[in-house]
Order: structure tokens, then C-alpha cells, then sequence
């Protein structure tokens, strides 16, 4: 059976658009502001969202997932919350795909085996854990697939072929395409290199590839729209809605991704 994640990949390029999926941290601005935050971001266009769990130490993210991650832990945000907001989004009448990005300690506390049917129950459909590499990914692996969820796996302009190779034959649903050498964040530009590292994966999958770090504007949203099936964009989104007063944060989130929207579009 398809999942809701494929199904929209499919739905996309039947269409001839490029997904497009922010992110949003569970617990930021406000203890429960992903509630109002996600609805705005799907009226936006969003087609997918990305879902992050808040860590004490998340090793791929730069200095904004950093620091809404600190003020998400001030709030008191904990895996079983971030389960909770899942639940809540669905009892909303949200239907888009949902995924968890978060980092493997937490998810290794709480049982993995445990977390994933508990996220499936919740109405979860796939995680993207960027610190669980293939080679120790097989418990995760064989709980995301009992349960039917995708788990989705990254790969960086530095992959060698075997990684690609491997990682393709591991991922669901989408392959995380990282844009860039380094960490996320906003940047000015995106790499010269890209679209010759998407056609590396290209070559060792058919499964759609989604970009992301980096990701900060409407002309990046549009350059990845003309070479890969998915857009991701978070670091941007978050400080501009950390920029704004609480009751335009709702209004403000929509426009940034009907932008980005109509950017992709466009393309």
C-alpha cells in the first residue's frame, strides 16, 4: 500500500509541481504554536510539513534550529509532546503528511520500537533522523516498516556513490538531498554543485529527492522546482516568524510559504 507521503510525490508529478514542505519546531515561538502555525502554512500551500523534535544537542542544525530548539526545551517540550501535537493536528482535520525530524537519543530513550507505534497511532507518517546512519539503522528500519511509516534518510554533495547507493535502497518516501556542506541554515545562495549532485542520486533511485539546507528564498525554492521533486525549507521560515509580533505570526507564516509557493510554481 502506498504511503501518504508517496501518494503526494506521485500526486505532484502527475501535476507537474515540486513538493513543498516546511519545517516547524514543536514548542516555538509558544509551548503550542505549531497548532496554529501548521494550518497557516498548508492554507499557505505547503504540501508536506516537517516536524521537529526539540534536542539538547542537534549536531546537523546551525544557529537558528539551535536556538528554537533551546526556547522549545524552556517550554518544556518533550518526545511524548511532540507526539501529542501529531494527535492534535490530525483531531484538526489536518491531512497532509507529517513528518518527525528528530535526533536518535531521545527516540533510543523512549524505545524505538515503541516511539514508532506510538507516532503511527498518532497519526505520524515517517521520521527523518539525521544522526542514525544507515549501518545502525536496522531496529528503526524494521519498526518504521511494521508499522508503515517511511523512514527518510540524508545524503550530502560528499556522498560517494556506495552511500547514495545504499542510502537509496534504505529510504521511503523521499530522499533527503542536503544542499550544501554543512549545517542548516539561511543562505544567500545555493550551491553551484547541486544539480549535479542530484543527478548522482538520480542515477542510484527513483524515489522523489527533496532539498534542503539553505533553502531561504522564493529564487531557491524556484531553482530546486527545475531540479529535484521536493523543497524544504525551515531556517528561514523560523526566523522570520521569530521576527514578527505573536499576532501576526500566523498571517505572516502563510504569506512566507504562499511565496515560496508561487515561486515553485512558477518554475
Amino acid at each position: 500500500m502506498s504511503s501518504r507521503i508517496a501518494a503526494t510525490f506521485a500526486r505532484l508529478a502527475e501535476e507537474g509541481r515540486c513538493a513543498l514542505m516546511p519545517f516547524l519546531s514543536v514548542g516555538y515561538p509558544e509551548r503550542d504554536s505549531v497548532l496554529e502555525l501548521a494550518p497557516a502554512l498548508i492554507r499557505g500551500g505547503a504540501d508536506l510539513l516537517e516536524i521537529g523534535m526539540p534536542f539538547s544537542d542537534p549536531l546537523a542544525d546551525g544557529a537558528t534550529i539551535q536556538r528554537t530548539t533551546e526556547i522549545a526545551l524552556r517550554n518544556g517540550i518533550t518526545p511524548t509532546d511532540c507526539l501529542e501535537t501529531i494527535k492534535a493536528l490530525r483531531a484538526s482535520g489536518v491531512e497532509v503528511p507529517l513528518l518527525l525530524m528528530g535526533y536518535i537519543n531521545p527516540m533510543f530513550q523512549y524505545g524505538i520500537e515503541r516511539f514508532v507505534a506510538a507516532a503511527a497511532a498518532a497519526g505520524a507518517d515517517g521520521f527523518i533522523v539525521p544522526d542514525l546512519p544507515p549501518e545502525e539503522a536496522d531496529e528503526f528500519h524494521a519498526a518504521t516498516k511494521q508499522h508503515g511509516l517511511d523512514l527518510v534518510f540524508l545524503l550530502a554533495p560528499t556522498s560517494t556513490d556506495e552511500r547514495i547507493r545504499q542510502v537509496a535502497e534504505l529510504s521511503s518516501g523521499f530522499v533527503y538531498c542536503v544542499a550544501l556542506k554543512g549545517v542548516t541554515g539561511a543562505r544567500s545562495e545555493l550551491a553551484s554543485d547541486l544539480g549535479a549532485f542530484l543527478e548522482r542520486v538520480r542515477q542510484a533511485t527513483d524515489l522523489p529527492r527533496a532539498v534542503g539546507f539553505g533553502i531561504s528564498r522564493p529564487e531557491h525554492v524556484a531553482q530546486v522546482a527545475r531540479m529535484a521533486e521536493g523543497a524544504i525549507c525551515a531556517s528561514a521560515l523560523l526566523d522570520y516568524i521569530g521576527s514578527l509580533e505573536p499576532s501576526a505570526r500566523v498571517a505572516g507564516a502563510e504569506t512566507f510559504v504562499r511565496e515560496l509557493r508561487e515561486a515553485a510554481d512558477a518554475a
